[in-house]
């Protein structure tokens, strides 16, 4: 089981990872609606207990439609599998285009909930994540079991 740091730790690493303002900081209309971040952080809590293996939230992350479709294929990788940045952009409908892939994860604005912690190197090496190796090799690990 992962103790509490662990999931502080990750939460915040990954979840707040972007420049932006600080969540109390963000303007009421652009907020996400309350009810809605309590079921996020319900579903995150159960991931990271290893009680959850899929979210079910309405997602609707901003990108260009190149990187929409990637993190759609993203959502498709199952709960403990990996795939290569190559397989993705194939699956993504743009064979060969695995670096801008590599790229689109690197811009996924929902860590976890839209899983690029699942793609590693045409070899099977843990490469680029923006949370960090570290995570990536823990949240890895996780869904292992272990």
């Amino acid at each position: 089981m992962v103790g509490l740091a662990a999931e502080g730790e990750c939460l915040t690493r990954l979840f707040f990872r972007s420049a932006g303002p600080p969540p109390e900081t963000i303007a009421p209309e652009t907020a996400v609606p309350r009810e809605l971040f309590r079921r996020a952080f319900g579903q995150l809590a159960e991931y990271f207990a290893g009680r959850r293996r899929s979210f079910s939230l309405p997602l609707a992350p901003a990108g260009t439609e190149f990187q929409r479709r990637i993190w759609a294929a993203l959502r498709e990788i199952p709960y403990g599998q990996t795939i290569s940045y190559e397989t993705l952009a194939a699956r993504a409908g743009s064979p060969g285009a695995f670096r801008a892939a590599g790229q689109a994860c690197r811009s996924n604005p929902l860590a976890i909930l839209i899983p690029c912690h699942r793609v590693v190197g045409k070899d099977g090496r843990l490469t680029g994540f923006a949370g960090g190796l570290d995570v990536k090799a823990f949240l890895l690990r996780l869904e292992e079991g272990g």
